[in-house]
């Protein structure tokens, strides 16, 4: 059986609802460091007190750029990188450009994600490109891996949560088979309970977007007959 933080780690705990109350994100933050997450996932404007409060926890501050659907002028999206890093960001949740991929303008999607990828890791920090699946076919799909792993991005990821359709097990068996061995894959969106987790670890995921993160982990605990953790928090929240 894995061990706690095999799994915990796994889990970037997300704080990306709109009605999401500044409460709730001070709540959410200490959850995640009680709980020794992999990040918090957190909208930009609250990343810089993210993290002052995942000081010294182990747990990585993490926000979205161009979000939720990639729409944004590059030079948008490449000042909302600049900002994120200089709040401490150090892994960057980057929707890709929806429209210009279902158009095949992949010259565009290319440079576009060159920029933010290139910005980030001079800042030595981390990139997670996001596909947003439910509006892709497999061969966009594919391709954006190939890119993806041409531009070095860190992890390839399945959706933001906000779309159609989360993640699947066949998209995750997709990207795990056309991006690079060094490119990680992240799963996101309708991921709330330990089975949904094991099962895309099992297919090579090593990230997993959620607000579920009690009840997975405490069923995890449970199964480890560890004693449940005590946190300040409301727990998990509904839509992602």
């Amino acid at each position: 059986m894995d061990a706690y933080e095999d799994i915990s780690r796994m889990i970037d705990h997300a704080l990306l609802r709109p009605d999401t109350t500044m409460e709730q994100f001070e709540q959410g933050c200490r959850l995640a460091a009680t709980y020794r997450v992999g990040s918090v996932c957190i909208q930009p404007h609250y990343l810089q007190r993210c993290r002052e409060l995942l000081q010294g926890s182990g747990v990585r501050a993490s926000t979205v750029i161009g979000f939720p659907h990639g729409g944004q002028h590059t030079s948008t999206r490449l000042a909302e990188a600049k900002q994120a890093l200089k709040d401490g960001g150090e892994e960057l949740d980057l929707v890709c450009n929806i429209s210009r991929v279902v158009s095949g303008d992949w010259d565009y999607v290319r440079d576009d994600l060159a920029a933010i990828i290139e910005l980030t890791h001079a800042a030595a920090q981390k990139v997670k490109v996001i596909f947003e699946n439910c509006f892709l076919t497999d061969d966009a799909k594919i391709r954006l891996c190939e890119l993806c792993s041409e531009l070095n991005a860190d992890w390839v990821k399945t959706s933001t949560g906000f779309g159609t359709g989360g993640a699947t097990a066949a998209d995750v068996t997709l990207m795990r088979k056309h991006a690079a061995l060094n490119v990680q894959v992240k799963a996101a969106g309708g991921v709330r309970d330990l089975q949904t987790l094991l099962q895309y670890k099992a297919l090579g995921v090593t990230r997993i977007g959620t607000s579920s993160t009690t009840t997975i982990l405490n069923a995890h605990r449970q199964q480890l007959q560890l004693p449940p953790l005590a946190h300040t928090g409301s727990g998990d929240s509904a839509g992602y």
